[in-house]
């Protein structure tokens, strides 16, 4: 257990996977006093799975990590697996672990641990959006570590005397666009709703892999990236 003498611990944690399914890894990192260092960390590999398990993996990995006693901010740029456990999760168990179209819970195993982790402790969730300038620097950590994992399949952490993660290769194309948020797009139909776009910034996947400007690309539920890496993870 990680336990620290103060009245809140600040923390984040991430998922990577290089194809979606493809190589996959998880990291989380607990903030030090002023929440912008890492104080202790750890990331770890998964072999070849989806970045929904491993934003999962990460979330529990890190719920297993802290003191249960001490209340928790964990910041994540998941919309999926922040949804599972804050919204969706309820409906589940009432459900009989099925979504509202009567289908079995996606990687249930993980949602059903983490709901066990949750149980009778104080944890808040605040989602912080992914690869922004001057972003959340705990959330970048936790990025670039679980991306970090998911190439070189091999664990690493404070706790291992491992060097910081390296920055990612997608920061420079991560830079914020005059007009409207990176990776913004256009339509390649003249303004209509297609739903695939030429990225008019380069941008990075939800998958960790970067595309060009010029690159077709589509939105998925955490922003816009290849088409093959589109996910239906609704509850």
């Amino acid at each position: 257990m990680i336990g620290r003498m103060q009245q809140r611990v600040v923390a984040a944690c991430d998922g990577a996977s290089k194809g979606n399914p493809g190589p996959a890894g998880w990291a989380w990192v607990v903030g030090d006093e002023s929440a912008a260092g890492a104080a202790r960390w750890e990331a770890g590999p998964l072999g070849r799975t989806t970045n929904n398990v491993a934003e999962l993996t990460a979330l529990e990995r890190l719920l297993a990590a802290t003191d249960p006693g001490v209340p928790l901010e964990v910041r994540m740029d998941s919309q999926y697996a922040m949804k599972a456990v804050t919204t969706w999760l309820p409906g589940w168990k009432r459900n009989g672990w099925k979504t509202s179209a009567g289908k079995p819970v996606a990687n249930q195993e993980l949602v059903v641990a983490i709901d066990a982790l949750l149980d009778g402790r104080s944890v808040e969730f605040r989602y912080v959006p992914a690869h922004q300038v001057d972003g959340d620097p705990l959330n970048d950590f936790a990025d670039r570590a679980a991306s970090q994992a998911a190439t070189a399949q091999e664990p690493a952490g404070s706790g291992l005397g491992s060097p910081e993660p390296p920055p990612s290769a997608a920061v420079p194309a991560a830079r914020k666009a005059p007009r409207g948020k990176p990776g913004a797009a256009r339509s390649t139909s003249g303004g209509g709703s297609s739903r695939t776009l030429k990225a008019k910034f380069p941008g990075r996947c939800v998958c960790g892999r970067p595309y060009a400007a010029g690159e077709t690309i589509a939105k998925n539920d955490q922003g816009w990236g290849h088409p093959e890496c589109r996910t239906a993870t609704t509850g």
